[in-house]
């Protein structure tokens, strides 16, 4: 029974012998898997969709009309479960990485401006060329080549001033909140 073609199988499967089926599952079972997985990226849940598709292919079989392959009705069965699986996967979360608590975006704001208004007092009374590095590189957001231009110095040395200024501010800053 096995030499027999998709179609004959079909055919006695529709007159009740249910082994031809089975030739059919075993057939196409693994081809089947293959495209599953494709499309959900999960093996076991490819499984069960190819489980799902057999089921539907044998519940449909007396609609199978012989105007295609049947296997391109079945592949088409599989493909569309595994759609209409994608579909209704709901995204699962992690609760360890859940954050529970959120801050306020006013509070938030509130803090950054605290920040920044510490920042440029420290900054205000720092050595001339450190507060010239720092103010050039953090807030006119130039490059250290830019720095050095500005400040009429060679390149080392603007990046030593801002150095030493971001030390002298890291070591002056508090957070008090």
């Amino acid at each position: 029974m096995e030499a027999l073609s998709d179609f004959e199988l079909v055919r006695k499967t529709k007159d009740g012998y249910i082994e031809a089926f089975t030739i059919l599952v075993k057939r196409y079972q693994q081809p089947l898997q293959n495209v599953c997985v494709r499309y959900v990226r999960d093996a076991q849940l490819a499984e069960d969709i190819v489980q799902e598709s057999f089921l539907k292919a044998y519940e449909k079989l007396a609609s199978f009309q012989f105007r295609s392959a049947f296997k391109s009705w079945l592949y088409r069965i599989a493909i569309n479960t595994s759609k209409n699986s994608l579909r209704s996967k709901k995204p699962t979360v992690d609760i360890e990485h859940v954050q529970l608590r959120v801050e306020s975006l006013c509070e938030i704001n509130m803090i950054e401006r605290q920040l920044l208004h510490q920042a440029q007092e420290i900054i205000e009374v720092l050595p001339d060329k450190q507060q010239q590095a720092l103010k050039l590189r953090v807030f006119d957001d130039l490059s250290f080549k830019e720095v050095a231009h500005k400040m009429d110095c060679p390149y080392d040395t603007a990046k030593a001033n801002y150095r030493h200024g971001l030390v002298k501010l890291k070591e002056k800053m508090v957070l008090t909140w």
